[in-house]
């Protein structure tokens, strides 16, 4: 019998792959700086040049780019499907905001259940500490940090699920999910309650993933994007109410 002979892999190979991985599991994140060439080269016991190749392989993937004198970066377009201009075109467009809400409640659904089935002791600190940083925002009344950090809160979940899939479709709408939830919160603004009870919600949410119960954790999810869209639909008749007595006072009060 012939046997083949195994071939080691070149060293920069196996680099390259190590940082496609931590790219691809979301350790290394857009516009994140890679440590110097040398610092790599110590990490990983190897010499320089093979760093070096891995690298310059890994920017012709546009994975990886250089600026001059300041090092090297993940790609900040690595997740960027979505074009500035739809993004604007689909934020821009009020009739949009109900259909964000409903892929919402797939992702997020399918993210809450998977985080409490597979998510660790560390998962779980990240999400509670991004619940603390959304009460942060709150107090402050800043509607962009709260938005901000409530993006941060979904992305805390998303990785907590594992599902690299599922962690890049989330981060690539990411820009979009933000400024749905931002346009949520100037609505929901009018009433306080409805905004203590999204807190709730939101808390119970972390409960059921962080006690592992991942049925819950969906049902919470799907229970609170219901609540929002019920209130949001609530909102926006009261105000096509308003703008409909002001228009009867307006055309009451013109002279005859």
């Amino acid at each position: 019998m012939a046997y083949q002979r195994i071939r080691q892999p070149k060293l920069s190979d196996v680099i390259e792959q190590e940082l496609e991985r931590l790219i691809i599991e979301g350790t290394l994140s857009p516009g994140q700086q890679l440590p110097p060439e040398r610092e790599l080269a110590k990490q990983f016991d190897v010499s320089r040049p093979s760093v070096r190749e891995a690298i310059q392989r890994l920017e012709a993937k546009r994975l990886l780019n250089r600026r001059q004198g300041g090092g090297t970066f993940v790609s900040e377009h690595i997740w960027k499907s979505f074009s500035d201009p739809l993004l604007n075109l689909l934020s821009n467009h009020s009739e949009t905001q109900l259909d964000l809400l409903e892929a919402r409640h797939a992702l997020e659904g399918i993210s809450a259940y998977f985080a409490a089935l597979r998510g660790t002791a560390e998962d779980f600190a990240r999400i509670q500490s991004s619940i603390l940083k959304i009460s942060e925002a709150q107090e402050k009344h800043d509607f962009e940090a709260e938005a901000s950090t409530v993006m941060e809160f979904l992305i805390a979940i998303t990785e907590a699920t594992h599902n690299v899939v599922i962690l890049h479709i989330v981060r690539s709408l990411a820009p979009l999910l933000e400024q749905n939830i931002l346009q949520n919160f100037k609505l929901l603004r009018h009433r306080p309650e409805a905004v203590e009870k999204v807190n709730k919600h939101r808390a119970n949410i972390v409960d059921a993933i962080v006690s592992g119960k991942p049925d819950m954790a969906r049902e919470m999810s799907h229970s609170h994007l219901a609540y929002i869209e019920e209130t949001l639909l609530e909102l926006t008749r009261e105000q096509s109410r308003r703008e409909r007595s002001l228009r009867r006072i307006q055309q009451g009060n013109e002279p005859q």
